[in-house]
């Protein structure tokens, strides 16, 4: 294990990420989100594709033993990703951001609905208060006394349900993990997202001229990268050591959205940006105490092993 080295990884992939989503944001105006999301999903297949033959598992990265269980995630997935899209056309891309901090709270709900998993008093309160931060960002935006305000409510709505989707991904990636390798998981997402994303072409798809085309193919660059750093940074360190630094994201909006996009954050959104990272921090660090305790028996060379 390198902890600092998957630290440095997952920081990596956050700023990946940002920059995909501020491109896709750029574009938008010109681009509908469904032709967004084939460019973001068939562009980062090279960097995949590269990667796995580095790795040395190009084979084993294209064998499935699941194929239906890709496709439900990649349904869901792709889903995800276009309603995320859809919402960074409508809203900044600090308050996007912090939106879709909602994705990993929701899961634990989730997982406790379809999966099983037992959801005690303490995570329940870390949903709740990651839920209370959610509705301060969105808040202000609900309001429909104009257009404008309008658009924005129908932004707010599009990038919650978004995280909604999200969260139901994991649940299948949950499953996913169970029969499928790392490295299956990531090629077929991007084939299956590609594939879906062409369903949208009869509805509104236009030719970019040079340079809208040359951010979406930088996106989907972007976003292979991301997710090979995401993937390699949890091979570097524990999950628990890893995972609160995708809180990094909130700054790298902040900074982007202020200098390319001119966007200043209300101290409301900030508050409920705050109780979101919050929450998922504590739920973060509970599940990494539950994790020691599970091992300690094995440690200690219990009967039950």
């Amino acid at each position: 294990m390198r902890p600092l080295r998957g630290i440095a990884l997952k920081i990596a992939s956050m700023m990946f990420f940002i920059v995909m989503a501020a491109l896709v944001k750029a574009a938008s105006d010109t681009v509908p989100p469904g032709q967004a999301v084939f460019f973001r999903s068939f562009f980062a297949l090279p960097v995949i594709l590269a990667w796995l033959a580095w790795r040395g598992d190009l084979g084993t990265g294209l064998r499935t033993a699941n194929p239906l269980g890709h496709f439900w995630r990649g349904l869901i997935g792709t889903t995800a990703m276009g309603l995320g899209f859809a919402g960074l056309a409508f809203l900044p891309l600090p308050e996007v951001t912090a939106i879709g901090f909602a994705a990993p709270i929701l899961t634990v709900v989730f997982a406790a609905m379809f999966l099983g998993e037992p959801v005690r008093a303490f995570r329940l309160s870390a949903v709740a208060l990651g839920m209370v931060g959610v509705m301060i960002v969105i808040w202000p935006r609900l309001s429909v006394d104009s257009d404008m305000g309008s658009a924005e409510a129908l932004g707010a709505m599009l990038v919650l349900m978004g995280a909604v989707f999200v969260a139901l991904a994991q649940v299948f990636l949950r499953r996913l993990v169970n029969t499928e390798t790392t490295p299956a998981i990531v090629f077929w997402f991007s084939i299956t997202a590609s594939a879906l994303s062409l369903l949208t072409l009869p509805f509104g798809w236009v030719l970019p001229g040079p340079s809208v085309a040359a951010m979406l193919v930088a996106a989907g660059l972007l976003g292979g990268l991301g997710q090979v750093f995401l993937t390699a940074s949890y091979r570097e360190a524990d999950v628990s050591v890893v995972a609160p630094f995708g809180y990094v994201q909130i700054l790298f909006s902040l900074a982007i959205g202020y200098w390319v996009f001119a966007e200043v954050p209300t101290p409301q959104m900030l508050a409920g940006a705050g109780l979101v990272i919050a929450a998922g921090v504590l739920i973060i660090w509970r599940e990494s105490r539950l994790g020691l305790e599970r091992r300690q028996p094995s440690k200690a060379g219990s009967p039950q092993g």
